[in-house]
């Protein structure tokens, strides 16, 4: 059996993060269908009242619709999903720098609270992500990020920074107004056995094979 990883915040929710076994929806939602994007590293979200033929661009998504499957693929970036159990209402994120930059998470609990969910009592759960130690990056990285953002970013070789992917994400979330946050704290570029990993795969010059997929649903 594939092992699906679980948030004890989420844990009145169908939902999983899978590693790089992947994961049958049927184990989070049997006979859920499974809603999916065309992720491009943008802060768009969409509200999914039923299963669509084709998958829009996007890199978020929420619903309050029963037995919906909501998904999105990760090999680095950080898989996202919310819950308020209360209201009925889910969310899943995509959040690579990018996305977590241009405010792809706050999109997110906005289109939450328009369907119900309350700001207060919406929870978020951040699944296997690339951590500090494995995520070095440039100057010109850093220039993109406001002086504020310093406390993200660890000096590393000349040059080079350490910057914190998971606490940053979790900033966002904090700053949206998510008070209650769980950060699984895998990392996936050090675990080659469990979990894809983009970087990995670039720097060992190896093909990009595989993205793991986090689902979350509304009870049925």
């Amino acid at each position: 059996m594939a092992e699906i990883l679980e948030a004890g915040l989420l844990q009145a929710i169908p939902h999983g993060f899978s590693t790089a076994v992947g994961l049958d929806v049927g184990e989070i939602l049997p006979g859920a269908p499974l809603v999916r994007l065309k992720q491009v590293h943008s802060n768009t979200v969409y509200h999914v009242a039923e299963p669509w033929r084709e998958r829009p661009e996007g890199d978020a998504l929420c619903t309050d619709r029963p037995g919906l499957a909501l998904g999105i693929v990760t090999a680095d970036c950080a898989p996202v999903l919310f819950a308020d159990p209360g209201a009925g209402v889910v969310g899943a994120a995509h959040a690579g720098w990018r996305g977590a930059l241009s405010g792809v998470l706050e999109n997110t609990v906005e289109a939450m609270i328009s369907l119900g969910a309350r700001r207060d009592l919406i929870r978020a759960a951040i699944g296997p992500t690339i951590a500090q130690a494995s995520y070095e990056v440039d100057h010109q990285f850093r220039e993109q990020f406001g002086d504020g953002d310093e406390q993200f970013f660890a000096v590393g070789r000349p040059g080079r920074y350490q910057f914190d992917l998971p606490a940053y994400v979790a900033h966002r979330l904090q700053a949206a107004g998510v008070l209650r946050i769980e950060d699984l704290a895998e990392d996936t570029y050090t675990q080659p056995d469990r979990f894809f990993s983009f970087r990995r795969a670039t720097h060992r010059a190896e093909a990009d094979e595989g993205r793991q997929l986090s689902v979350i649903a509304v009870p049925a």
